[in-house]
């Protein structure tokens, strides 16, 4: 039985809202918003909610799920991968999340460098072999900068009906307040770490002593993280297999960035010939109507263009013109696109991506559009 809806069957007298699990899913996605961290990892991430819920946090670029059952993970993995509007958007960031089958009383390699590692309502479900193999790795091999763990205040459950001893058939032990702490301030003392307790699920009016139903400890790691040549000491042999990998699409990636830019530059090249186009045409009818307010030369009209136009400084040698059938757009110009610019950074990195994916003048300056050959296809 999924742990979650147990969890609701017992706590339904008692009404969380949110339900208990959603607010410790939120105390975490809270910290991550906090803190920032680029690596994330959820040790016993069951059906990889809580990863769901991270893969849309900015900051995170590496999000990695443990659990030793394979198949709860499998069920809703699905979830992590890329959706096609990921493929038509990048994002700036690179996001990869992966899912790990495996036990948290083994070392694997694939787990160090975390700048966090989330481990709620874990700890219950570990044998006692598990449970004191499990502070040396997390602690002493994945050695975070910051661990959260979240379990059962056993203090709790007199106010939760159905609870007969614990409150899942797979819970090994649930503690009170002073067990949990003690555990933790031992653990942080013994692997230089400091430690923070606090919790969700509030008790009702006048039974305040019991404490929260869930507890929670932060740790943070007192020092920096241990130099290379001591990380290189630790065993580099796998004891997890890898059951899930997904590759965010990304601008950082050469590809998409490529892709992107292109698109933006046939965009933003489209709006200018566009308002250009217009242009010349009101003023060819401005000249049948009346030669003597012909107009000298052609200026762009802000309020034709986008936004993003609006902001142009526009120079003499960046105006878009027109010869015989072609039109030009200077890449001057559009590089001046805040999205472009943007996305490019500079000028240079403008050129080396579009160079032969749009047609540009000889000397490289500006994007070509040929009126003729749009006329006969009009």
């Amino acid at each position: 039985m999924d742990e979650n809806f147990q969890e609701e069957r017992f706590t339904g007298i008692i009404k969380f809202t949110p339900p208990l699990y959603k607010q410790r899913y939120q105390f975490i996605k809270d910290l991550v918003g906090k803190y920032k961290p680029k690596k994330v990892a959820d040790l016993g991430c069951a059906d990889c909610t809580l990863l769901w819920m991270l893969k849309f946090c900015s900051c995170v670029e590496v999000l990695a799920g443990l659990d030793i059952c394979a198949s709860v993970m499998k069920e809703k993995m699905h979830r992590l991968s890329p959706l096609p509007g990921d493929y038509l958007q990048p994002a700036e960031r690179s996001l990869t999340v992966t899912l790990h089958h495996g036990s948290v009383a083994h070392k694997d390699p694939c787990m160090l460098g975390f700048d966090l590692v989330t481990c709620i309502e874990l700890i219950e479900h570990l044998e006692q072999s598990e449970l004191k193999k499990f502070p040396e790795v997390v602690f002493g091999f994945m050695s975070p900068s910051i661990v959260v763990i979240s379990t059962p205040n056993s203090e709790f459950n007199p106010l939760l009906p159905g609870v007969m001893l614990f409150r899942h058939p797979d819970h090994k032990f649930e503690w009170n307040r002073a067990q949990f702490q003690s555990w933790a301030l031992e653990t942080a003392r013994h692997y230089d770490y400091s430690v923070e307790f606090t919790g969700v699920g509030h008790p009702p009016t006048g039974m305040e002593n019991v404490g929260f139903c869930t507890q929670i400890g932060v740790f943070v790691r007192k020092y920096p993280q241990a130099s290379e040549s001591a990380q290189s000491e630790k065993p580099t042999k796998a004891a997890y297999k890898t059951v899930f990998k997904a590759v965010y699409p990304s601008l950082k990636d050469k590809k998409y960035l490529q892709n992107a830019v292109v698109s933006e530059v046939i965009f933003t090249a489209q709006i200018i010939k566009q308002s250009l186009m217009d242009r010349l045409m009101s003023e060819h009818e401005e000249y049948n109507d009346d030669p003597t307010e012909r107009k000298s030369k052609f200026q762009p009209s802000m309020n034709c263009f986008s936004e993003d136009l609006g902001k142009l400084v526009v120079v003499k040698n960046m105006e878009p013109f027109v010869n015989g059938n072609v039109i030009y757009i200077p890449l001057k110009t559009i590089f001046s696109f805040p999205k472009v610019n943007r996305l490019c950074g500079t000028f240079e990195k403008l050129s080396e991506l579009i160079a032969g994916k749009v047609t540009l003048s000889s000397d490289g300056s500006a994007v070509m559009f040929n009126t003729e050959h749009e006329n006969e296809e009009n």
